[in-house]
């Protein structure tokens, strides 16, 4: 039953309905849109939803709205327009209560550098604080003018300076002694380990040829990606796997073979409009950064959010679209057809600058708007609003996120989306989407060296995969089918770094007895892992801050960035790009290599004329941002609608609705559907080792609509079965009634440290053990479906 409470907020007295499990957060960020005040941990650990409420500080993601009825609060929004979020916030935290030293600040000698976080791909610029040779915090960058906004649960302030001391750190290499698997381990020196694996691969090249080793790679924080990725082409094997499959490559291509380009969200224009698509902008630095976010909604531009859950963003959007897992590439056709049909389209554009609209037009017949809503879920209502508001306000920008690059209708899916951004007019211009020029950097594929060193499709395994390949990787799939069948030829060895692939790849257990099987195994890493536990070999690896380092990732902003050294590795910690370099050396190909990698960072840059002591000067080199008008890179000079350069990779030079269309049916065994999303407080499958990141979230959580929990006799909180017909693993019940009751929503990347007779309880709660690795595939990158799984839930009995 809702109560009616009054609040001064701000200054300005209103009323307000409000249930009673609702939070002062909820109506704050819902009712107000005073998006400032951040939805974070949800514990009150992060401080991000801080407010002061009748002068006292408290977090109001713990206060229910009903207990603050008669209060005045203050939120960031409430003080002069230029002040940032962030020192508020910070400001209402205990001095010293973020920093990993329980010694009070300004008690000892302190240093300040200036760097960037290195944890996820939104590398926010911060200022490292340092005492006695120890990074004891990390702190915002308010100086520099670079992007700085921390994500709201503060996953790289809180997680750095506990991994980097953290006392489960691999600090030496070690070789395995007992059974594989076995946990039983030998310490031995560097010189011992390169020459080990230098000698096991150099008789497996001899034997079965240099395809019989691949290379494991995860996404890269430094140069190691690019190292390994150039060992492989000198070395001559062109089985690399890497997140390629499943994540950026589909939906860029889809944009380059539409355009010639990748694009991205115009930073310094605010956009009228823009669509959040399967991305989350307070949680995670995906394109739009969370300042030009801010900035956007509070120069009054409109908010679409597409998404089956309906995350913070999408409590203060003007419109939410919560559409059935998997079924994007459907929306995007109906969203299409709309604006095509009814004329919204820039026909000024069009006529001038695409071709294929005829085609197109001739293909959004074959299907009804009734069709679109069967499929996706979404009502034919909310279709023909969303089209029409993104058709007819401009400038307008698309952000989509990862979850469009995970299923095999991906490629069609994202090239429909690319579609609408083009015909709408929104390519290049102030608002829209632009196409970047890099900045002077030595390019990624010329460092590969793919041009001396080109990767044989022929030999490859997965080299059905035309543009995984050409792209400089294969599909996890085939490096596994051919380690356990031996079909194209049997993959004998695996060098793995940046990666965990027991809980990364698809079709765990499938993964598993791939790599129970392999004949020698090499991991890099930081802490002791699921696949770690694996190794033949283990390696130390040494983190961001323990070594000088240059970052290119991610490559859609076209930048580069300098990661200065300001401590020393634990132990006898490596550079995952020092031993790579030495490996080189053993293995004869030293000439491709350097003397030092360090070396290798003044190469880097020198199309900029810069050395990288320069660059920890200069800290960053900008992509250069222009409106690149008509500057179409595609065969015919314009906005490919109909691509038949796409047709040479294996796809439909259209996306066509018979093939997004196709989705999984539910049945009496298998009603609902899986899917996920990203974790707010870890990165993909790592830290969960990190106590101030476990408070947060101690365990894995399973989200249901409470009306399907309660026709299956499941409480809120017991532990539950997840099964497909692949297997079946345990999580814990949490219910939300914005869901679809259709659907279940599992958690990412959880395996248990401390459960080390389980191997780390790798199969647990591993939602890949649901997932299949068997086709249909993308034809072009091999992707499988990892979201919009049929599955069914039932009680674990705990």
């Amino acid at each position: 039953m809702k109560q009616e409470i009054r609040l001064k907020v701000n200054g300005q007295a209103y009323t307000f309905e409000v249930e009673p499990w609702q939070t002062l957060l909820e109506v704050l960020r819902e009712n107000l849109k005073l998006i400032k005040t951040k939805e974070g941990c949800g514990v009150g650990e992060c401080g991000s939803c801080a407010v002061i409420m009748n002068r006292k500080a408290v977090n109001s993601c713990l206060v229910l709205a009903v207990d603050a009825d008669g209060k005045e609060i203050l939120t960031a929004e409430g003080l002069a327009e230029d002040v940032e979020y962030h020192p508020f916030n910070e400001a209402l935290i205990g001095q010293g209560s973020m920093r990993a030293s329980s010694e009070p600040p300004g008690s000892k000698s302190q240093h300040e550098f200036f760097t960037f976080c290195h944890v996820c791909p939104g590398h926010c610029s911060v200022k490292a604080i340092v005492e006695d040779g120890k990074v004891v915090d990390i702190v915002p960058d308010r100086e520099s003018g670079l992007p700085n906004e921390l994500c709201p649960v503060k996953k790289g302030r809180f997680s750095i300076p506990e991994v980097l001391y953290h006392p489960d750190r691999l600090k030496y290499p070690q070789k395995r002694v007992g059974a594989r698997g076995e946990g039983k381990w030998e310490r031995i020196s560097w010189d011992e380990a390169l020459n080990t694996i230098a000698q096991k691969l150099l008789t497996l090249k001899e034997t079965y040829g240099p395809e019989s080793v691949a290379f494991g790679l995860g996404e890269p924080k430094g140069l190691e990606f690019a190292f390994a990725q150039r060992l492989a082409s000198v070395f001559g094997t062109p089985n690399v796997v890497t997140p390629g499959w499943c994540c950026g490559i589909p939906s860029g291509m889809a944009s380059t073979l539409t355009y010639g380009w990748n694009c991205v969200p115009d930073e310094e224009h605010p956009p009228r409009l823009m669509v959040l698509w399967a991305t989350n902008n307070n949680h995670t630095s995906g394109g739009i950064r969370r300042e030009t976010f801010e900035r956007a909604i509070d120069s009054g531009a409109k908010l679409i959010v597409v998404d089956p859950r309906k995350i913070d963003v999408a409590s203060f959007s003007d419109l939410w679209i919560r559409l059935r897992p998997g079924s994007d590439g459907a929306l995007a056709l109906g969203l299409l057809k709309v604006i095509v049909e009814e004329k919204l389209y820039d026909k000024e554009f069009v006529d001038g600058w695409c071709i294929g609209l005829d085609a197109l037009e001739k293909e959004l017949k074959t299907f009804s708007m009734k069709k679109v809503e069967e499929v996706t879920w979404v009502s034919e209502e909310k279709i023909r609003e969303f089209a029409r508001l993104y058709a007819s306000i401009k400038p307008a920008t698309i952000q989509w996120g990862n979850a469009l690059d995970t299923s095999t209708t991906a490629f069609p899916g994202a090239k429909a989306v690319a579609i609408l951004r083009a015909i709408t007019g929104n390519l290049n211009i102030p608002g829209g989407e632009m196409f970047l020029t890099p900045a002077p950097y030595l390019r990624p594929g010329k460092f590969f060296l793919l041009s001396k060193f080109p990767r044989d499709r022929e030999r490859a395994v997965g080299g059905e995969f035309k543009l995984a390949v050409r792209s400089a990787f294969i599909p996890p799939h085939a490096f596994v089918n051919s380690v356990l069948t031996g079909q194209p030829y049997r993959i004998r060895a695996g060098l793995f770094l940046l990666t965990n692939p027991i809980l990364s790849y698809p079709d765990s257990k499938k993964t598993f007895e791939a790599f129970m099987k392999l004949d020698f195994t090499v991991v890099s890493e930081l802490f002791m892992t699921p696949t770690a536990a694996l190794a033949d070999i283990l390696l130390p690896a040494a983190w961001g801050m323990e070594h000088e380092e240059l970052g290119y990732w991610p490559g859609w902003y076209e930048e580069i960035r300098a990661y200065p050294k300001l401590i020393d590795p634990p132990g006898e910690a490596w550079a995952d790009t020092k031993w790579l370099n030495e490996l080189a050396k053993r293995l004869g190909l030293g000439e491709y290599f350097w003397e030092s990698d360090e070396e290798a960072l003044d190469d880097m840059l020198k199309p900029s004329g810069f050395t990288y002591e320069d660059m920890k000067r200069k800290r960053v080199l900008h992509s250069k941002r222009e409106y690149k008008k008509h500057d179409y890179r595609t065969p015919s000079g314009k906005v490919e609608i109909y691509s038949k350069t796409a047709s040479d990779f294996g796809y439909s030079p259209l996306p066509y609705w018979k093939e997004v269309s196709i989705l999984p049916r539910l049945t009496d065994e298998y009603p609902l559907l899986m899917t996920n999303a990203k974790e707010d407080v870890y990165m993909l499958t790592g830290y969960k080792h990190v106590a101030s990141l476990r408070n947060m979230k101690p365990e894995p959580l399973a989200e249901m609509h409470p009306e399907t929990a309660k026709k299956m006799g499941l409480k809120e909180g017991e532990l539950i079965y997840i099964e497909t017909e692949k297997g079946k693993i345990m999580q814990r019940l949490a219910l939300d009634d914005t869901l679809d009751p259709r659907i279940v929503v599992t958690s990412f990347g959880w395996w248990f440290p401390e459960e080390r007779s389980t191997l780390y309880g790798w199969a647990k709660s591993n939602i890949n053990v649901l997932t299949r690795s068997e086709p249909p595939y993308d034809p072009g990158i091999g992707t499988v479906d990892l979201r919009g799984i049929p599955c069914k839930v039932y009680s674990a009995g705990g």
